[in-house]
Order: C-alpha cells, then structure tokens, then sequence
C-alpha cells in the first residue's frame, strides 16, 4: 500500500503542476488573445474556465478513487489486520507539502516576471521598433521628425529666455513691493521664488511661453508651521496619498493664539490668523472669538481657501503699490486658481504666468502647493486642510544631474517636447482628457532610470519617442503608474530624497482610472486617437507653424 499511496501522490502533484504550467499567461501566451472589451467578459471567460477545470478535476478524482478501491480490495484480501500502514500518511503529507512548495515557486517567479520591464520597452533593440504594441500606429521616420522639431518646436521656444528674464525681474518688484506693505511681526513673510516646471527644465513645446515660479511664505515669529506628510501614517485613505497637512503652532508649544490684540496693526495690514485686521469679539464663555482664519475653524491647521484668500488680497495691493511704474495691466487669470496671473500690454498681446504660494518641507526641497480641494475621482472627499505636495524642484534637479551623463545633444527632452505637442494638439481638437503632460513626463523619468546614458543619442529620437507611447500604453492598459519618486527606491540617494518618501508605498498615478471605468475608457481612447493623429499633425504644422499657437484667453479680472 505504500507503494501505490506514494505513487497515486507523485501522480497528483505532477497533475496539478502539469495544469498550471498549461494554463499560466506567462509561460503558454495564446497567439490570437485579444484583451476583452470590458471587465464583465473578462469574469464570464474566467468563470467558464473555472467551471471547465472543475468537472475535469471531478472526473479525474473519480478515476483515481475507482483504481484505489480495486487496488485496496485485492490488498485487503492478503492483508489480515485491513489497516493502512502509517507510511502511507507519512507519504501523502510529503507530498503535499512537496505540492505547496511547487506553487510558491511559480508564484514568486511571476511576480518577478510581472516586476520586470516589458521587452518590447526596455530590452529591444534600439533601431527595431517591430513587436511594440502601440497597435499598429506607427510614428513619421527620423528625418521627419527631426524636420518637425527644428522648424516647429525649436522655434516656438527660441525667446524662452526673454521671456522668464523679463517674468523674474517683474516678480521681484512684485514680492519686493509685497513685503513692504506687509507688518513683519505679524504678517506672512514671503521668500524668494524658485522656477519649476517646463520653462525651467528646457522642454516648454510651445506658445504662450508660460513662466512656473513657487513662492515660498513662513509665519511670522513667534508661529511655526509643521508639515504632516501623508505617508508618516498608515490610516491615511488611498484616495489622499500624495497630500499632508500643516499644523501651526507657537514656538514654545502653547495652543494656536492671535496676536492681533497685542499689537497695532494698520487699517489693511493683514494678520497670519485674520483676513483682514479685526477685533476679537468677546464670546458667552468669557473667551475670543477670531474670525476670517486662515486655520481651519476649530482647528490649528492651515486651510487653503482661507491662504488663498490671502495671497490673492495681498498680490492686489502690491500691484497697485508699484502699478503706476509699468506700461502694462496685471490680471488674474482664473480666480480659482491662486497666482494665475497674465501680463496685459496695451498692444494686445498677453503674457500668463503662475506665482503659486508654498511651503517648504521641514528642510527638504519638497513643497506643499497651495491648490483649492479638489472632489477626486472615488474615494475620500477633499477637505481644505488637504496641501497637495510637489516634487517639482526634486524633477528639475534629476533632470539636470541625468543630462550631465548624457550624450551631447541627447534626444530625451525632443521626445518629451514632441508627446506634450501631440497632446495639447489632441485636446484642441477632440477636448482634454486626464492624460496630462505630467504622465508623459513621469514616464520619461522612469526610462531615464533604466535606459543606458548611451541610448538617448540625438539620432534615436524615433525609437526613444516611440518607447516612450509604449510605455504609456503598457501603463494605461495595467491602470498603473507609478509616481517616479515615492516609493522608488532606485532613485540615486545623492538627490537627497527624505527617507521617508523613499520607503513609502509607491503611489499610482492612474488610480482613478481603476475606479471610474468611463473615464478610463475614453482616456484609452484619446490615448490611440492621439497616436493615430500624430502623423497628420507632424506633417501639418511642418509645413505651416502658426503665428499664435495659444487657444482663446478666458476673461481676465483685472487687480
């Protein structure tokens, strides 16, 4: 009995082997599988399959079961005692246990197949562009696209530097002329701007020019803000990662106060706690009421709407301290963005820039922008103590430490210049989707970090461009991307990421794309619409560069 118990063992777990071989994706891929239009027939298919293995595992359980019985009838004969020998048990647990090892085997080799760089991305060759699977679109040759970036592209941004010269010397006078009209013991302090963004990283694809700058502010004495990063705790809900809040407090530890009381302030001097210079009011208890916070009502931490309120009063009465010196008007572009401002000249012509307020991050170069809440796409609601957190100067600073170990005249920021170009001429023609230029760059940081320096030479434009849809492609069809620096622990530690960014649960960039199906559905389709456009738009705006490339300005509200 011993035998044929150990045999019937050997026979099972080489059948449940033998089918997960067959039946596993990544081993056996069907040639002709095409992905299902939509997550119900992906159940329906995985349910009919399931269904099929389970009456073959029936019938292959009452097979076995049949042979046992005749086989234990002819022992039971020669065998007095009719016991099973103690062995047998022993043999089938070694084989069990032999079974599950199995199993965790092939179970760690996928996950570490699905961890690895798609071929087809990452490991081809870098002048054969066959097997991608942009689904036959392909992209115009080398020669007309380096013709489309040097007479459409490279022309469009050649006064670049004008431009942010003439944004920056106008900043100054206007922070200059802030800080002047502001009580220092008793108002926010406003420090010097940092430039971030496209202008700043030499990859803007086209007009208007548009100047980024953060303006970094901190509390008067005796306040002290105390940021709260999102991943420092574990009870923070999936749909607020990437977000903290910021506490105010006293510098030596006492609850949050107004000194307002203490000292006098002008008739428009504005207060860190009030938005504007009030009295507080005595209440029922006995205690101070203080109105207009900029802390959230009952709370000590600092609410967006209400600093909102205040940067845009305070950037009025510096402009209209210094307005008389320029020839030009200054309006907020969108009032429900903060610092959206656009340069007015008497000729016509507009000049737009952002002078967003921030905070810095304990001593880091992490900032916590100041944003209005924003409803997100399923999950927890936003509340106004939510600050965004921006890795802005972080990405300005591994871009410039990557072009140092590049090629001269490296093709990576000509990639990312024409795929933002694509993407602004697609939502001009079809209306925007959630693809936003921020994705593109985000993938074009993650194949800097696993591209070799040399292949990014100016003569690979077409086959880094092209990997660059594929990894876009490959990343909206899993619902996954990655944010390029949280939780990413390939980043070099010589750009000085706070550790506990570096350990954190990787942040997935299309998060909403898992939880709203309509949204991701026609992304995917902008995404091929796009694609399928390319060579038309290329084409066109080679032979003809339009004068102004900027879309109708909405009204503007003067200051």
């Amino acid at each position: 009995m011993n035998s044929t118990a150990m045999a019937m063992g050997l026979f099972r777990v080489c059948l449940v082997v033998v089918t997960a071989i067959i039946n596993h994706p990544l081993l056996f891929p069907r040639e002709n599988a095409t992905v299902p239009e939509n997550e119900e027939e992906i159940i329906r298919k995985m349910q009919e399959h399931q269904e099929k293995l389970q009456l073959e595992q029936l019938r292959l359980e009452e097979e076995v079961s049949r042979l046992v019985a005749e086989k234990e009838a002819l022992q039971q004969a020669e065998d007095h005692d009719g016991q099973q020998p103690p062995e047998a048990h022993t043999a089938w647990d070694l084989w069990s246990t032999l079974c599950m090892i199995l199993f965790l085997i092939i179970e760690i080799w996928r996950q570490d197949l699905q961890d690895r760089p798609f071929p087809e991305c990452l490991g081809g060759d870098e002048d054969d562009l066959s097997g991608t699977p942009l689904r036959g679109l392909p992209l115009p040759d080398k020669a007309a696209l380096d013709h489309f970036y040097e007479h459409c592209i490279r022309s469009a941004t050649g006064d670049a530097t004008r431009t942010r010269e003439f944004v920056e010397g106008f900043v100054d006078d206007l922070l200059e002329a802030l800080r002047s009209i502001c009580n220092r013991d008793t108002d926010m302090e406003m420090e010097d701007f940092i430039g971030v963004d496209s202008m700043y990283e030499n990859w803007q694809a086209e007009r208007p020019l548009l100047c980024r700058l953060f303006v970094p502010f901190i509390p008067p004495e005796p306040y002290s803000f105390h940021p709260e990063l999102w991943c420092s705790s574990l009870s923070v809900p999936l749909g607020r990662q990437g977000y903290g809040q910021i506490k105010v407090t006293l510098a030596d530890g006492d609850p949050l106060g107004c000194i307002c009381g203490k000292t006098k302030l002008g008739e428009d001097m504005l207060c860190l706690l009030h938005g504007k210079n009030r009295a507080v009011r005595p209440s029922s208890g006995g205690g101070g009421e203080m109105e207009d916070l900029l802390c959230s009502r009952k709370s000590s931490y600092l609410d967006t709407m209400q600093v909102m309120k205040w940067f845009q009063v305070a950037l009025t009465r510096a402009w209209h301290h210094i307005a008389h010196k320029y020839e030009f008007d200054l309006a907020f572009d969108q009032l429900d963005t903060p610092g959206c401002l656009k340069i007015k000249f008497r000729s016509g012509k507009a000049m737009p820039f952002t002078l967003t307020p921030v905070i810095q991050c304990n001593d880091s170069d992490l900032y916590f922008v100041l944003r209005p809440p924003k409803e997100p796409c399923g999950g927890t609601p936003a509340t106004s103590t939510d600050w965004p957190l921006s890795f802005a100067v972080y990405e300005r600073q591994f871009l410039r430490m990557t072009a140092k170990a590049l090629p001269e005249g490296a093709c990576h920021l000509s990639c990312l210049q024409i795929a933002c170009f694509l993407l602004s001429k697609q939502s001009r023609l079809t209306g925007p989707s959630e693809l936003s230029n921020y994705h593109l760059k985000t993938a074009l940081l993650h194949l800097l970090l696993s591209r070799r320096a040399a292949d990014w030479k100016a003569s690979q434009l077409q086959a880094r461009l092209q990997e660059l849809f594929c990894f876009l492609e490959r990343s909206l069809l899993e619902k996954k991307l990655h944010h390029f620096f949280v939780g990413n622990r390939k980043v070099p530690e010589a750009m000085g990421l706070p550790g506990v960014v570096r350990t954190a649960e990787p942040l997935n960039l299309f998060r909403p794309f898992v939880l709203q199906r309509t949204l991701y559905h026609s992304t995917v389709d902008f995404f091929y619409e796009m694609l399928k456009n390319a060579p038309t738009f290329i084409r066109e705006y080679s032979l003809h560069v339009p004068s102004n490339h900027a879309s109708p300005p909405p009204k503007a509200v003067a200051l």
